[in-house]
């Protein structure tokens, strides 16, 4: 406790971030924001964007399935269970969850289709969304990389 009788963090509660803290880390990867802060991505250092990976598989694969193409949707519905093989089906709630999250940390954008006569409406990757998703997939390459020596060097 302070002398005038607040009650003064531990330095473990000092360190904790989103890598360490846990409930950080599950508020961090939901909303892609620091607890108690709203940073932009623009906003972030290198060191802020790497916590912020491993994205979960269904945005990766939201991810992934705009990376081609802008996409409305519902094509994004069923190309994630299409590149899942099934195994990742998005309700419309998820989807439209993590596309607003999206949106909102500047990794996506709205998109207007001109041949649309339903007024949908189509998202595309932006700039940063696309160097993110590659720094996901560089790390994974990596964490690969290393699995397969790995089990190779076990094997030998």
């Amino acid at each position: 406790m302070c002398g005038d009788g607040r009650i003064r963090p531990s330095s473990e509660a000092k360190r904790a971030t989103p890598a360490t803290n846990p409930k950080k880390r599950v508020h961090f990867l939901l909303t892609g924001r620091p607890l108690g802060g709203n940073m932009a991505l623009y906003d972030m250092s290198l060191e802020d964007i790497m916590d912020s990976l491993p994205l979960t598989e269904p945005v990766l694969l939201i991810l992934l399935s705009l990376a081609g193409q802008p996409q409305h949707g519902y094509s994004i519905l069923k190309d994630v269970e299409r590149m899942s093989n099934g195994r990742v089906v998005l309700s419309t709630g998820t989807l439209y969850g993590a596309l607003r999250r999206l949106l909102d940390d500047d990794w996506i954008e709205r998109f207007e289709e001109e041949e649309s006569s339903r007024g949908r409406q189509a998202y595309r990757l932006t700039p940063h969304g696309r160097r993110n998703l590659q720094m996901e997939i560089d790390r994974m390459k990596q964490i690969t990389r290393l699995a397969s020596l790995r089990v190779v060097a076990k094997e030998s």
